[in-house]
């Protein structure tokens, strides 16, 4: 053998070790992602299930379309006040719970927690906001409950808007808790994002990468056990199928309301952030909601978007007031 063949041969071994090395590496580097992917997978599946045995129901079920919609009734007033959670809140009738006390001694307190929302079924039926309104009514109806003021956080501002609209004799007044308008729109969401959230909230990586941020009680009138319950249930509904659809519905269902405005002698009354961070054109929105009412009325508090937490003693005051002026 020359000496150029044995180099070449010696070059040969060398490549070839050089491969098997850089095989095996990859081929570790791919166990160890398939490895990791299934122990986050398995350790939501797990933890999901742990969760479900130590979830305490609360509220009662009522039946529509074959589902269960879960609602929680508190107080014993007269006058009925239906209280209508914001996007995403994961467990609206623990999340009102200050509010619900303060308002209880005075007023028959109904939680509605739609479809995706609390301890609700899902259903499948698209999160627009004609089915959403329909199916809160239809609670109520099968309820008993044909008399009420509507009041609703968030997002409920655009359901809420549809629903005095669409039923008339049976809202008595409209409470917006930092309720959103329909000329604020929320952006639009690609069908690509959402399918790699759903990806990430099948393979377990929301549980991994979203941790709920239940810190935002710690200072609030929230005891540990019903912190614990509210987290729970943001495990179990984040990002869940029925969430999920209200976002991809959320940008053509503030569209649909653009040209809606409240009836005008119905009372409308809305407490808002003071200081909104991404709109200058927060109060004067909410001003032009209320311009045409005959009882209207603007309340500013410096507070953040979940007002209701941290000042559910002055909603209820000033809220308690202004319905007595308008008696």
């Amino acid at each position: 053998m020359t000496q150029t063949e044995e180099m070449k041969t010696r070059n040969g071994t060398k490549s070839k070790k050089v491969r098997s090395i850089l095989l095996k590496i990859i081929g570790a580097i791919v166990l160890a992602i398939v490895l990791f992917l299934a122990i986050v997978y398995t350790v939501n599946i797990i933890s999901n299930h742990s969760e479900q045995k130590r979830l305490e129901p609360y509220g009662q079920h009522v039946a529509i379309d074959g589902k269960n919609m879960n609602v929680l009734i508190q107080g014993e007033g007269e006058e009925t006040v239906v209280l209508l959670p914001g996007f995403g809140t994961a467990a609206p009738a623990l999340d009102f719970k200050p509010l619900i006390e303060e308002l209880s001694p005075y007023y028959k307190v109904v939680v509605v927690e739609s479809f995706g929302y609390g301890l609700s079924d899902l259903t499948e039926k698209e999160r627009s906001t004609e089915n959403i309104v329909s199916e809160i009514h239809e609670a109520l109806q099968g309820l008993h409950i044909d008399r009420y003021i509507l009041m609703g956080h968030s997002i409920s501002g655009i359901y809420g808007l549809d629903y005095v609209n669409k039923y008339p004799n049976e809202v008595s007044a409209f409470v917006g808790l930092d309720s959103s308008v329909p000329t604020l729109s929320e952006k639009r969401f690609s069908s690509s994002e959402i399918e790699t959230v759903k990806l990430l909230k099948k393979s377990g990586f929301t549980r991994l990468l979203m941790k709920p941020d239940t810190d935002v009680y710690a200072e609030l009138p929230y005891d540990d056990q019903t912190i614990e319950q509210i987290r729970i249930l943001m495990h179990k509904n984040m990002y869940n199928p029925n969430q999920l659809n209200e976002i991809e519905n959320m940008y053509s269902n503030f569209k649909r309301a653009e040209n809606s405005t409240f009836p005008k002698n119905l009372p409308v009354i809305f407490f808002i952030q003071a200081n909104h961070p991404a709109t200058d054109r927060w109060i004067p929105e909410h001003e032009k909601q209320k311009k045409d009412s005959v009882h209207g009325k603007v309340v500013l508090l410096e507070a953040g978007h979940y007002l209701y937490r941290s000042h559910y003693k002055e909603i209820v005051k000033n809220f308690r007031t202004f319905m007595e002026e308008i008696q």
